[in-house]
Order: structure tokens, then sequence, then C-alpha cells
């Protein structure tokens, strides 16, 4: 796999990680006791940490990536193992 092939597929696991993880940690201004601003909604963050969020963001999507190029890299799960139908309905195996 080249360098580049590298880079957009970890930037894919960071992008993807990034945005299922918005809602983990996040504490509203009702939870930690301070004041809200008019117009603002219920569920809005009190603070939202940018640098935390990403630097949590990257170290998953690195040890997501390294898994898929170890498995990329040593082929411990193919596109056999998802074939369903002649596990079931045949008598290939």
């Amino acid at each position: 796999m080249s360098i580049a092939a590298s880079i957009a597929i970890w930037f894919l696991f960071f992008v993807a990680v990034a945005f299922v993880s918005l809602s983990f940690g996040v504490r509203t201004s009702e939870e930690v006791g301070g004041e809200t601003v008019a117009g603002q909604a219920d569920s809005a963050p009190h603070r939202f940490d940018v640098g935390r969020h990403v630097l949590r963001s990257a170290v998953i999507a690195t040890l997501l990536f390294v898994l898929y190029d170890l498995n990329w890299t040593y082929g411990w799960v193919g596109i056999e193992s998802f074939d369903f139908y002649h596990r079931i309905f045949t008598n290939d195996g």
C-alpha cells in the first residue's frame, strides 16, 4: 500500500471516529451548574474542548488503522469470511 493511500485511509478513520465520538464526554450547562445563554439549546455543550477531541480521535483512528494495515498485510479476515451463502446453503464448507 502506498504512503498516499495509507494517509487517505487513516484520514477516513479519523473523520469517522471524530464524528461518532462527538457526543461522548460532553456535559451541558445544566449538568455543570453554569448559566445558559438566551436561545441556547438545552443539549448544547457547556464547553467543547476541540484539542482533546482531536487528540482522542487521532489515537483511536491510529489504533484502528494499525489493525486495518496488519489485516491488509497478513490477510486475517478476507472477503471469503463474509460469504455466508456458501457456508449455509451449500456443502462447500
